[in-house]
């Protein structure tokens, strides 16, 4: 009897604890929507399910507008030769990578190219037919 009042208190517990999905690329981005943005970096987290570094864009009419570019887990990163040191704040760089659906200045991040010219996979999630634009 004892067991099974765990159990059910166990069920209890478990259940009223919220479920974190993770979601795919089609949900939030646009695979038709592949931009290029140069800007400078203004911060970079290294924080699961996904890293962010955060891109300030200058505008043609000289406004500066803040991209969020989610990049892979940060274990996937660190094995694709990024370290916490690669993407310093206020060094300029390309991103290229696909904008959020509903046209927020996030993009899922393809490419980070560095002001020395060197190129990290930045982990995105998208890899089909027109991934090669």
């Amino acid at each position: 009897m004892r067991i099974i009042v765990i159990a059910l208190l166990a069920a209890l517990f478990l259940s009223a604890v919220p479920a974190s999905a993770h979601h795919s690329f089609a949900a939030e981005f646009d695979e038709n929507k592949k931009l290029t943005l140069k800007g400078t970096t203004s911060k970079m987290e290294w924080i699961n399910p996904h890293a962010w570094l955060y891109v300030d864009v200058k505008e043609a009419d000289g406004s500066v507008t803040r991209w969020e570019v989610e990049l892979g887990p940060p274990n996937s990163l660190l094995k694709r030769g990024w370290t916490k040191q690669s993407v310093p704040t206020g060094i300029e760089v390309v991103v290229v990578g696909y904008q959020a659906r509903d046209g927020a200045k996030r993009l899922n991040g393809r490419d980070v190219t560095l002001p020395d010219g060197r190129q990290f996979f930045a982990g995105s999630s998208y890899g089909g037919p027109s991934d090669t634009k």
